[in-house]
């Protein structure tokens, strides 16, 4: 027979901790540790790492958002200060990716199912003031450099890059392929965007940075500059390409998103590490979820959750055991 009061007392926080191992998933007891995601100064990014961020809440995992540097969170992936990047970009992150993922310190978890394009872009209106666009060449002349000039540019034309946290070796094209242009850099991913629609209302010149995907290149007519198809060798290589005297004579590349994470992702938080590796969206939703934050004010964080209510059948089955 069994003395009840003889057996070891239950204290209370025992208690509290057998309650929660039954009601929160089995990956949730892998560690109690945050994850850290990182954010960036993108919409889209933001939607993404966010729905990612509340698919793995839903598995019962801590979850931690860190902002960080696109280029220079790569220092923290590899010391595990971070663990998770949700975009990098094959167009503009893919030389910081292999360099990271080659020291073993970082993993590349897949394709996120996005595919990116990064590529200077002009509103259709502009074709009749510079006569050869799309055509890189038609930049080259003084008239076209002129037609998308501003006062503070003049003679020379102005593209309007994006942050120069986003890389794109743009300074080092126009000066590689010899264009009468001046590179201004875009102060936030916001104000890139509200130029263009204040450029396009008054069908004022403009020439840009713009990505897919995104609900720019879906809301306004206009084209990409066809610059010279890129190669890898374009940009590492100065003989190779039109140039024979300098790199990044060429258009940028363009493929996957991809997501990264901290290689010690997969022991600490395998379940985690499974999620995060079957995500997948595609250019379709991102942009739509995009144009509801940045056209309709809506916040990321209700669109996210709009998506998550929508997409239970789907994300699930990332966290399924």
């Amino acid at each position: 027979m069994i003395d009840f009061a003889r057996l070891p007392k239950i204290t209370a926080a025992a208690l509290m901790l057998a309650g929660a191992s039954i009601a929160t998933p089995s990956y949730a007891q892998e560690s109690t540790d945050p994850i850290k995601l990182t954010l960036h100064d993108w919409t889209g990014q933001l939607i993404t790492t966010h729905i990612m961020g509340d698919v793995l809440k839903k598995a019962g995992y801590s979850i931690e958002y860190v902002q960080a540097d696109y280029l220079a969170q790569f220092a923290g992936l590899e010391s595990g200060d971070l663990h998770v990047a949700m975009e990098i970009w094959e167009t503009t992150g893919r030389e910081a990716m292999d360099a990271a993922t080659a020291t073993g310190k970082v993993e590349n978890l897949g394709e996120t199912g996005m595919e990116a394009k990064e590529e200077w872009w002009f509103p259709e209106y502009m074709k009749e003031k510079c006569p050869g666009l799309p055509n890189w060449e038609a930049l080259k002349s003084e008239a076209c450099a002129e037609a998308f000039s501003i006062p503070e540019t003049a003679p020379k034309g102005r593209y309007l890059g994006g942050p120069v946290t986003w890389g794109g070796f743009d300074d080092e094209r126009v000066e590689a392929l010899d264009l009468p242009f001046e590179v201004i850099h875009a102060g936030t991913d916001a104000a890139l965007f509200a130029e263009l629609e204040s450029a396009y209302q008054r069908k004022a010149p403009i020439l840009l940075w713009i990505y897919a995907p995104h609900w720019a290149p879906i809301k306004y007519k206009g084209e990409w500059v066809e610059f010279p198809p890129f190669s890898k060798a374009c940009y590492e290589d100065a003989s190779t390409g039109v140039n024979p005297d300098a790199a990044y004579d060429c258009g940028k590349p363009f493929g996957p998103i991809w997501k990264v994470s901290w290689a010690g992702l997969k022991d600490k938080w395998p379940g985690a590490h499974k999620a995060i590796t079957a995500f997948k969206l595609d250019n379709d939703e991102m942009g739509a979820m995009i144009a509801k934050v940045d056209l309709d004010g809506k916040k990321v964080e209700d669109v996210t959750a709009e998506w998550i209510a929508a997409n239970e059948a789907r994300w699930s089955e990332w966290i399924k055991k």
